[in-house]
């Protein structure tokens, strides 16, 4: 094992988003709406725990550099049957932030989680996953880039 050597690579600008769903029953999504919920705000923290983790990322992952973040901006909204969460991280470095993206959607679920979990145990973290990055030498990807050309050439066959 070994951390990758960045260091001849260029700073630019790159952007990743990630999104992550928390699944759960109607009476937990109540009590986040009502702000019932005996710990406090959920969202709030939620937030904070997204922002926290994407600063922390390389602690928590072995092999990934620690790198200054220029902004996290965190969405949390409650739906029908759930919390869907999306955070956007930003930098100017010589690698990019999709672990820190992901490291913050997966610290705010966790912390739904925590604070809901006397209301409902059974509760599911799904579809942490990344949506987009940019920058750097790979350039653009997008999820809704993927999922069209796989749909073109299932069509082409």
């Amino acid at each position: 094992m070994k951390m990758v050597d960045v260091g001849a690579k260029a700073k630019t600008e790159r952007v990743a988003v990630a999104r992550g769903r928390l699944r759960m029953s109607s009476q937990a999504l109540t009590a986040i709406r009502e702000r019932t919920v005996e710990k406090g705000d959920v969202l709030a923290a939620a937030r904070v725990a997204a922002i926290m983790g994407a600063k922390k990322t390389p602690d928590l992952v072995p092999l990934c550099h620690p790198i200054s973040l220029s902004g996290v901006e965190v969405d949390l909204s409650v739906g029908s049957v759930g919390v869907d969460i999306k955070v956007t991280v930003k930098t100017v470095e010589r690698t990019g932030v999709e672990m820190e993206a992901l490291t913050a959607v997966s610290a705010a679920a966790l912390t739904v989680y925590d604070m809901l979990k006397s209301t409902d145990r059974g509760m599911v973290i799904e579809a942490v996953q990344l949506e987009h990055k940019s920058g750097g030498r790979s350039g653009v990807w997008t999820r809704a880039d993927q999922a069209q050309a796989k749909l073109k050439s299932r069509r082409k066959t």
